[in-house]
């Protein structure tokens, strides 16, 4: 199979601003191509780092990642925007890209006067432009507003006739950026549709997107880039799952940092006080004669807060009474970020009655298979009397992330299949079975 894009050993670095750089003369910004070839590492922002890939011919290429990982920056380079520092950059074909709002486009001049100059610069010449002129008015809705000065357009018509213009151009390679979030429902929906024919005629897409179900969905393969560097390139689930971990993981390592100063914030308190964290998530309330000590949530045996939909989880509580108790509740509750109540329970419930708790205790809820829809999510903590009157309550204690291999709509996500007999099949599904 042949590659539609190669890049090997990429690397762009930008000079670090100084002051006064604000004040630099156009031969000098166009001299920043030679000033960054020699440019040291410790003095400059390194953007990319040594990456490497290949994009074959005909395939929907997704490169996922944090702000500032590198990808715009990429995709720039990519369609010629940006000269490398080092390494090599191979395009076959014609590109069209839609990488920043309002690129390529004069505002002081007209809709019209703009699809001429932009299909120009894309490389289709004037004859061929005025053919396909009305079908590109009439693909981005905008024939209201075509003699207007571009200046007076929305973010979301900027991109109407960003991505008309470009796909009307014919190319063998689309490198599309975040843009096509800022138009709204019903044109997202003809840019993906025409992505799919695009796709469908044996063309490339190279696309950047923090939306990770729409780049699962169309991407035959990921690349993942983390802090200018390739992290992993591979099939979309594996990829993306990677990700999801890595962002779960560093949510976790903060949350045990927040739950550290709140701990320390808490011990310089008055015992029943409320407790903000930073943030503002973490709530906390009681009389104080017991007090959590700290929430862990574990999977296979180890602390995690990525978790998959059905896999067993336990929400482990370290509590201590400050005197002996005879009436002691615990509870854990779990909630949606906007505050929608999942699922709650607690040892009253539980039909557990308390007999005696003077020390410290840890206390497991063990759930065989927690089969929350794909989503994020708070743990609220509490321990109580039996009346309710609560010792120590910690509202958003932790939070956690879940995934899974489908999707669906709403919390609760049973274990389920589809099936399907009569006249009527899916791809791939066996017609002989009954």
């Amino acid at each position: 199979m042949s590659d539609a894009i190669h890049i090997e050993g990429l690397t762009k670095l930008f000079r670090r601003m100084a002051p006064g750089d604000h004040l630099r003369t156009l031969k000098s910004a166009l001299l920043e191509g030679s000033l960054t070839a020699g440019l040291a590492r410790s003095e400059a922002i390194v953007a990319l780092d040594e990456v490497s890939f290949s994009v074959h011919r005909g395939e929907a290429f997704g490169i996922v990642g944090g702000n500032g990982s590198g990808k715009s920056t990429l995709l720039k380079t990519v369609a010629g925007i940006l000269k490398p520092t080092q390494g090599r950059v191979a395009v076959d074909g014609r590109v069209a890209a839609l990488i920043e709002l309002g690129a390529g486009f004069h505002p002081e001049i007209s809709g019209r006067e703009n699809i001429f100059i932009n299909g120009a610069v894309l490389g289709l010449p004037k004859k061929e432009i005025e053919r396909r002129y009305d079908s590109i008015v009439e693909f981005s809705g905008l024939a209201d507003f075509i003699e207007e000065p571009v200046k007076n357009y929305s973010s979301g018509m900027y991109v109407r006739l960003g991505f008309a213009v470009a796909i009307h151009t014919d190319p063998d390679v689309l490198l599309v950026d975040e843009v096509l979030a800022v138009g709204d429902e019903a044109f997202a929906h003809r840019c993906l549709a025409r992505i799919e024919e695009f796709l469908a005629a044996g063309k490339t897409l190279l696309l950047v997107s923090h939306s990770l179900g729409l780049v699962e969905d169309f991407c035959d393969r990921v690349l993942w880039m983390d802090q200018g560097r390739s992290r992993l390139v591979g099939s979309p689930r594996r990829v993306i799952d990677a990700y999801r971990q890595a962002v779960a993981d560093e949510e976790g390592e903060a949350h045990r940092d927040a739950k550290q100063q709140a701990d320390l914030e808490a011990g310089k308190t008055e015992t029943g006080a409320n407790l903000p964290t930073p943030g503002g998530r973490v709530r906390r309330w009681g009389s104080g004669k017991a007090r959590i000590e700290g929430v862990r949530i574990l999977a296979s045996g180890e602390e995690r807060y990525h978790l998959r939909s059905g896999e067993p989880v336990v929400f482990e509580l370290i509590v201590q009474s400050a005197e002996p108790l005879t009436d002691f509740v615990f509870g854990v509750m779990i909630s949606t970020p906007r505050g929608i109540e999942c699922w709650g329970t607690n040892t009253d419930l539980g039909e557990l009655k308390p007999k005696n708790f003077n020390g410290t205790a840890r206390v497991r809820l063990v759930c065989a298979a927690l089969r929350l829809a794909p989503g994020e999510y708070f743990v609220d903590a509490a321990v109580h009397a039996r009346d309710g009157s609560p010792y120590d309550y910690r509202k958003g204690v932790a939070s956690f992330t879940v995934t899974a291999q489908q999707r669906g709509v709403g919390l609760y996500f049973p274990e389920h299949s589809w099936q399907l007999t009569g006249d009527a099949s899916w791809d791939g599904q066996d017609e002989e079975a009954p």
